[in-house]
């Protein structure tokens, strides 16, 4: 199985808004240990969504954000008598979190020549509107999922 980390019990909210979720997704950005660079990152981006968006707190649409991106089902190959099915399955909470944070990561890293922090407001602003590359991802999922209906009596 995947490793095991102790990051659920020892996850500290982030300083700004207090919110577990910010602080997890700031310690997913983060690389090499540099947890003030991806904390600027973040709040820049924040500060970025907040001149965009000026009626809302950039927090709300960063959690919305997040929120869009999860996805519900996900397919998993499952080997039956020989041959590989790709089984749609319910996906859980923890993990339907872990994979939004990545894929709104993964977004933002393909995309070259700027400042992560816009970027990263882009992308943020991009999923909480529904649109962007990390809710294609996940309409794509849920429709592998959708073509894939006939094999979900093979999920035990």
């Amino acid at each position: 199985m995947g490793r095991i980390t102790a990051s659920r019990s020892h996850l500290k909210p982030d300083p700004k808004y207090g919110s577990e979720l910010a602080g997890k997704f700031i310690n997913c950005m983060m690389w090499s240990g540099k947890k003030a660079v991806a904390q600027r990152i973040f709040y820049d981006a924040l500060d970025e969504i907040k001149s965009r968006l000026p009626d809302r707190e950039p927090i709300e649409v960063f959690l919305q954000a997040v929120e869009n991106v999860k996805p519900h089902i996900e397919v998993r190959s499952k080997r039956v008598g020989g041959a590989s099915y790709q089984v749609p399955m319910q996906v859980n909470r923890q993990r339907q979190q872990s994979l939004a944070i990545r894929w709104l990561l993964m977004a933002v890293r393909e995309k070259k020549g700027r400042p992560t922090a816009l970027k990263l407001a882009d992308e943020l602003v991009a999923a909480y509107n529904r649109e962007g590359v990390a809710v294609t991802r996940r309409e794509n999922t849920h429709r592998m999922a959708e073509a894939n209906k006939a094999f979900a009596h093979f999920a035990w």
